[in-house]
């Protein structure tokens, strides 16, 4: 029963908290790692309303220190899968069903949770988890999914009162359904608000939900479960499992049920997942949707008019913050010959300046890579360029996995722009640089387009308006996210929706309605008051 029209309107973004030495934020957050590490985590997955334990515990150790174990999760296997996708089919009905309002405030009551009593908490998970800094941990897993949750339901509350206009005699409506199924959301290690966002955004719409995170993330993937289910999140809206990539897909993509998948990961994951899906469109009962956020080789092209300071610090926290591990980390970045040599001077003293160790020491600026598997490939491309004649060294290049997976914040000069280290991911500290011809910045512009397959963030630094324009007209499909005089990354929700194209995904913008409409299927009613009663029209007399 509708007893009115409930208006959500658009929100502010959370505060971020400095945790600057004497704030009651800093120590509550020291207090919270010091809790999560004093007692090892024994992690279910959640099935329905099941906490589930298989037995086949994995133990999660922090990227920085690995010798420790902050606990252990049970992994699952295809059995698990089909249990999750059973219990979110059982709950799918209730849940559409269910009035939007009351939906709402379910997710609202969750964003005001992580705000409050469990900012800390998760916060810590994610800095023990992923080995984020304070400030890193907080605009993600506090600040952005807050804001994930708070602005997707104002957002999809102004999808809802989008209606089509009625003639006389007649009234027409359209109703904002789910979709018919459940919609399998893969989330990545980076950002603990993408592991939340994937999810929820779907389910807010009235969908059910199978979610498998990655297993480097589960620290914190499990304490957002138990902050929606806190929050009144009904049983089996939600089903967090861990199992393995292609046990998940040969579940989930061979079931007539599946809806849609919302992916954070790799391009070549993607791109398996989408053939995949599309050998078996014969046994859907619809279209699946897919929604991908992938690859990244971002940019940073500066013209000779630009302020060094600014680009050596564009540069620096560009590419080194949370070690080089965002999809939008600035990757290559293009010299003016007149300011280049200014622009490495003051990149290395600030580089130099860097502290790298572990989290708990919040005067560390640089933390761990994720896992030894991509310290491993990191390393590869480091020591590659050691030994080639076209790149150079300039700072860092070292690195150890003694006591965690530390690799130096790392850039390396080019000579050849189309060097793999110009063209490929490498997903960790890692910053190319290339020096060109400063009167030769159109034919620069041109070959940074060319130069790579993907399409997700980039910057110009200048102060020259003309060039500028020039290259935010020229680079217009080189970015799904573009920066002017800034950094390349820390995209704020409901202030620069996030998304890129041609092998970085299919741009559908977390946290704008783009996204949502995604997880949304129109229906249009039309009832006439005064229906016909004979066949014949006037023009037939």
């Amino acid at each position: 029963m509708s007893l009115g029209y409930f208006s959500y309107p658009l929100p502010q973004n959370e505060p971020v908290l400095s945790y600057a030495p004497g704030t009651p934020e800093r120590a509550a957050l020291q207090d919270a790692i010091q809790k999560i590490k004093s007692k090892q985590l024994d992690v279910p997955m959640y099935i329905g309303s099941r906490a589930v334990k298989t037995g086949k515990k994995v133990a999660i150790h922090p990227p920085h220190e690995t010798a420790f174990t902050v606990g252990h999760f049970h992994a699952g296997d295809v059995k698990h899968v089909h249990m999750a996708i059973e219990a979110a089919l059982k709950a799918r009905e209730s849940w559409a069903d269910m009035p939007w309002e009351d939906r709402a405030h379910i997710f609202l009551k969750a964003a005001d949770l992580i705000a409050t009593k469990y900012r800390y908490m998760l916060n810590g998970c994610t800095m023990l988890g992923q080995s984020k800094n304070a400030y890193q941990a907080e605009i993600d897993s506090a600040c952005e999914l807050i804001d994930f949750l708070r602005f997707n339901v104002h957002f999809l509350g102004e999808i809802y009162k989008q209606q089509p206009i009625s003639a006389p005699g007649m009234h027409n409506r359209t109703e904002w359904r789910p979709l018919e199924g459940f919609v399998l959301a893969i989330t990545p290690f980076n950002f603990t608000a993408i592991a939340g966002n994937l999810p929820t955004s779907a389910a807010m719409c009235g969908n059910v939900v199978v979610w498998k995170p990655a297993n480097s993330q589960v620290l914190a993937a499990q304490m957002i479960m138990r902050i929606l289910k806190e929050a009144g999140l009904p049983d089996g809206v939600i089903n967090l499992i861990y199992v393995d990539g292609p046990t998940l897909g040969n579940a989930c993509f061979a079931h007539p049920d599946f809806a849609g998948v919302h992916f954070t990961g790799s391009t070549g994951v993607f791109n398996n997942m989408w053939k995949t899906i599309g050998e078996n469109i014969g046994n859907y009962k619809s279209y699946p949707r897919i929604v991908g956020e992938t690859g990244g080789k971002d940019f940073v092209i500066i013209h000779k008019s630009a302020d060094a300071e600014v680009a050596a610090t564009a540069l620096a926290r560009g590419a080194f913050e949370f070690q080089g591990q965002k999809c939008s980390a600035a990757s290559r970045a293009y010299l003016p010959s007149n300011l280049a040599d200014s622009i490495k001077k003051k990149l290395l003293a600030q580089i130099a300046s860097m502290k790298m160790g572990t989290v708990e020491d919040f005067s560390n600026f640089i933390n761990a890579v994720i896992d030894e598997k991509a310290f491993n490939s990191i390393t590869r491309y480091i020591d590659a360029a050691k030994k080639d004649k076209k790149a150079t060294i300039l700072a860092g290049g070292k690195y150890s996995k003694k006591e965690g997976y530390f690799i130096e914040p790392t850039v390396i000069e080019v000579k050849d722009p189309k060097y793999r280290t110009m063209c490929e991911e490498i997903f960790g500290p890692v910053l190319s640089i290339y020096v060109y011809d400063e009167h030769k910045f159109d034919e620069t512009l041109a070959l940074l387009d060319a130069t790579s397959p993907y399409a997700l963030t980039g910057a110009i630094i200048a102060k020259d308006r003309e060039a500028i324009v020039k290259a935010t007209s020229r680079l217009r499909n080189s970015a799904g996210n573009f920066y002017i005089n800034d950094k390349p990354t820390g995209a704020v929700v409901g202030q620069q929706p996030f998304g890129g194209a041609r092998k970085s995904g299919t741009n559908d913008k977390a946290g704008s309605m783009i996204n949502l409409y995604r997880w949304l299927s129109a229906r249009t009613v039309k009832e006439t008051f005064n229906p016909p009663t004979d066949y014949t029209y006037p023009f037939m007399k």
